[in-house]
């Protein structure tokens, strides 16, 4: 029956969305032709989803005229997409060599070192937003663009400042504006929100090596908070307070790995689980928990429980492992999202989702669940890989502080079906490797698992710092 629903799925569904690429390249090229930059950003965006889609039809076409709009939107917005390019430069054809009468030697031309623009204040002046960089920073450096959620109800006025960088970090407030955030968003990119839910006539200018910003609004505000660059701001804030779903993995009579000295996964992503709970419920969030003591849960209940709490991410925790043999060779920390990636780079995903995911699917061969995936999480798969970078990024942060040889292995993609019904943002955290005699040891600590903790609710912070 499953097999008949998934091939009913794929069928009606790529017919549709054959239909719907061909509207949404001709969108992407018309965006593209203007000169406003939140147009340019919406074909940039629109782009991205087409070569997603592309890849996962295998779609050569498509592939192609996606790369080449990525490419082009994202050197007009100062975005780095030396990847795309690269892969764009092997799919074009190759022309004829040339005459060895005609060919020319060339001078190798000298590549210029992009300048660093390192942030040194942030002050308000006379109800104007002043951010002072240590040099004058160019106009083509600055992307400014305008976005509403409509959802939420919700306008966002975005400052993109390339090549740039936090000195520390800053909190933000204005009496008569809701929200306002100042954060890394790439490593070279140093991104300013104001969210507001009325429409503001913002105006701006460069000065020298200051951007001046006019919000539009009235009243004198407080000054701004330097904090540590090592803990990214916490607001404390009723906007601020998100719902959460943690998933401690298995459960029950699935105990998943056994490792070092007979440690269980089960019980040690339970207890991490239940720290991460604590730490968040701490700082105003809502959280629950798929489990809280030893029971065994269904997959497809697991993301049913954050689609019912309306959840606004989804984190499922789980230890990883290998064979005996290569126990004491294998360790590391590693997240992964949702996706459907099936070429050479992600053999080892195939093997993590193999042992995470249930047996009660196990008539689906791997390329259909794929395919399945594909159906159901195209839109989320970007917030994903956000969430999943922030979460890696501060784990191991936290944890090389107290600990040495803490290994990081990489943000991964991986065919999770513990992901897959998730509406919401959704990623799976390996906090290590339970066959590891070091890692399984420092696992199965209290100390060691507050500290994993604290990491994930830090990663956690910072990713609805740049996504509010």
């Amino acid at each position: 029956m499953l097999r008949l629903f998934l091939l009913f799925s794929l069928l009606f569904s790529f017919s549709a969305i054959a239909a719907d690429n061909t509207k949404t390249l001709q969108r992407a090229d018309r965006f593209l032709k203007s000169n406003n930059k939140s147009e340019i950003f919406r074909a940039y965006n629109d782009y991205k989803n087409l070569y997603l889609t592309a890849v996962i039809n295998n779609d050569k076409r498509l592939r192609y005229r996606s790369l080449e709009g990525i490419v082009s939107s994202g050197k007009r917005l100062h975005i780095d997409v030396t990847r795309y390019d690269k892969e764009l430069s092997r799919l074009r054809p190759k022309s004829k060599p040339l005459a060895k009468k005609s060919v020319k030697k060339h001078t190798e031309k000298k590549v210029t070192v992009s300048k660093r623009y390192m942030l040194r204040s942030v002050s308000w002046k006379d109800g104007r937003l002043i951010l002072r960089l240590d040099k004058s920073l160019p106009s083509k450096q600055l992307n400014y663009f305008k976005l509403y959620d409509k959802k939420r109800k919700k306008y966002r006025y975005v400052f993109d400042m390339h090549d740039s960088q936090l000195d520390k970090n800053y909190k933000l407030h204005h009496a008569n504006i809701q929200r306002i955030t100042l954060a890394q968003f790439r490593p070279n990119t140093l991104r300013l929100v104001i969210e507001h839910n009325k429409e503001l006539k913002i105006r701006f200018k460069l000065d020298r090596n200051a951007l001046v910003i006019n919000p539009g609004v009235k009243r004198p505000v407080e000054k701004t908070r330097p904090v540590k660059i090592v803990t990214p701001p916490v607001v404390h804030d009723r906007m601020m307070a998100k719902t959460i779903v943690l998933d401690p993995g298995h459960g029950g009579r699935d105990g998943g790995a056994v490792g070092y000295r007979k440690y269980r996964e089960k019980m040690v992503v339970l207890q991490i689980g239940r720290e991460v709970a604590r730490l968040l419920k701490k700082e105003g969030h809502k959280v629950y928990m798929t489990r809280t003591d030893d029971t065994a849960v269904k997959l497809q209940k697991r993301t049913q429980f954050a689609n019912l709490k309306k959840a606004d991410i989804f984190i499922s925790i789980h230890a990883n492992a290998v064979p005996k043999r290569n126990a004491h060779k294998v360790s590391g920390i590693e997240t992964y999202f949702l996706s459907n990636n099936t070429d050479s780079g992600s053999e080892r995903a195939k093997r993590v989702a193999k042992m995470e995911n249930s047996k009660d699917l196990k008539d689906v061969n791997f390329y259909g669940q794929t395919d399945f995936i594909n159906i159901l999480n195209r839109e989320k798969i970007k917030r994903s890989e956000r969430l999943a970078h922030d979460l890696q990024r501060n784990i191991l942060a936290t944890l090389k502080k107290s600990y040495k040889g803490v290994k990081d292995t990489g943000v991964r993609e991986g065919p999770f079906w513990v992901l897959v019904g998730a509406q919401m943002p959704s990623v799976l955290i390996e906090v290590g490797f339970i066959t590891h005699p070091t890692e399984a040891i420092r696992l199965g600590k209290s100390s060691y698992q507050k500290k994993m903790a604290e990491g994930i609710v830090q990663g956690i912070e910072q990713y609805f710092l740049k996504n509010p």
